[in-house]
């Protein structure tokens, strides 16, 4: 008996994958770009490697990628720009209007072989999309293996819908797409010049600007409506993380933010990721609004802030009272607002909850010793906070723990005041 093998069905080795692209010129060198699924990443980039650096770029962290892995997982809205490639002559491209602006690309696989590709700018999703693949296929596979074990009906359905979960992730991957610009550049000293140029052109964003825009965050998403309160209004600087003496507002969005977190899960916490989704928008709106209003009515220099018309125009050389109380007073450290904002968590927390008025009133005695630089016989430097306080201060220390510290010594302060108070 004679058997037929037709040969066109068998697969061939291949190398290569081919995309629709546009060809277009930037810089004097040919571009190439095509929007390309995100499972391809892998295989037409080198997956970078944490634990070397390619002496053409920078080196990767594992974390920062695995994050963006699970940045697609958890997101079925998520976005990202187009990743940047250098091309050294592999890819092959192939017309197919009169202009000769779109054509098919071929582009060479970097796995198995010689790669002519490397990322000047996406790393760090390259790697992402690599480990999330990687975890998808491994869950798979011990699902594969638990249930080739006798389990009860129960255990078994739960495996198979967890199974088609994750087969789903992966389908995501290959159905989603996300863009690739492949500069075609064959000398190896201009290639790394490209990616300075990248680095050295690109604005970062700063924590004040993913403040406004970070909507994922509860303490990000409700800035907008914290800011309208009176001592807010107005006072907020939208661009800057740091507060100079000539900068004529009283705080950045990205300290809003911090008080928030201060005000709902401490001065030197968190949200967690399970108070993000339970706590609703208005809770934390009102509870920060509650805080700004204690404060604004205990503290002098903060009710001045508030008189002081935030649309005045002011002359030339004349202070703004956000700047007057950044010169003379602790409160214009927002080190010491969110200090202020973890004592009033830890006083309206628990069973007995301290009334807003008590918290005002407990504030005002701390008003007189407010002032800054503190002096020697401050009670920031006499009493058992002196260890959170430098001489002559005009804010508290910093790291987390000094704040941590500071919170609690004053918040004991509410039933046992030092002699001072």
């Amino acid at each position: 008996m004679s058997i037929t093998i037709d040969p066109t069905r068998l697969s061939k080795p291949q190398d290569t994958s081919t995309y629709l692209a546009i060809k277009t010129i930037q810089g004097g060198r040919t571009v190439y770009t095509t929007r390309v699924p995100l499972t391809d990443l892998s295989t037409i980039l080198p997956v970078p490697d944490p634990n070397n650096i390619d002496k053409d770029n920078r080196k990767v962290d594992r974390l920062h990628a695995k994050h963006f892995g699970e940045y697609l997982d958890s997101k079925q809205d998520w976005v990202a720009p187009a990743l940047l490639a250098r091309d050294s002559g592999g890819c092959l491209f192939e017309k197919v209007d009169a202009h000769g602006a779109v054509g098919y690309l071929t582009v060479p696989w970097a796995i198995g072989g010689i790669s002519s590709m490397r990322t000047i700018d996406g790393q760090h999703r390259v790697l992402g999309v690599s480990i999330e693949k990687q975890r998808i296929t491994d869950a798979i596979s011990a699902i594969d293996r638990e249930m080739a074990r006798k389990v009860s009906p129960d255990k078994e359905a739960k495996l198979k819908t967890e199974r088609e979960r994750l087969i789903g992730q992966m389908n995501r991957l290959k159905n989603e797409y996300v863009g690739l610009d492949i500069y075609v550049e064959a000398d190896p000293i201009k290639a790394q010049q490209m990616f300075v140029d990248v680095a050295d052109n690109a604005k970062g964003i700063s924590s004040a600007v993913r403040a406004r825009f970070d909507s994922y965050k509860v303490a990000n998403r409700t800035l907008s409506d914290i800011i309208d309160h009176p001592l807010l209004r107005g006072r907020i600087d939208a661009e800057q993380d740091r507060m100079t003496l000539k900068n004529p507002n009283l705080m950045g969005a990205k300290h809003v933010a911090d008080i928030t977190r201060a005000v709902i899960a401490g001065a030197g916490g968190r949200i967690s990721k399970r108070a993000e989704q339970t706590l609703t928008d208005g809770e934390v709106i009102e509870q920060v609004k509650d805080f700004l209003d204690v404060i604004s009515n205990a503290f002098n220099g903060l009710s001045a802030v508030i008189e002081d018309d935030a649309d005045t125009e002011h002359k030339p050389g004349e202070l703004t009272r956000a700047q007057e109380l950044r010169r003379t007073s602790l409160l214009g450290s927002v080190g010491m607002l969110r200090v202020l904002g973890g004592v009033f968590r830890e006083l309206r927390t628990g069973e007995n909850p301290v009334e807003l008025d008590d918290i005002a009133e407990f504030f005002k005695r701390l008003d007189p010793h407010m002032a800054a630089p503190i002096t020697e016989t401050s009670i920031w430097r006499t009493s058992n906070a002196g260890s959170c306080f430098e001489p002559n201060a005009a804010a508290p220390i910093m790291r987390t723990q000094n704040i941590v510290q500071l919170v609690g010594i004053i918040t004991s302060w509410y039933k046992k005041a030092p002699a001072a108070l």
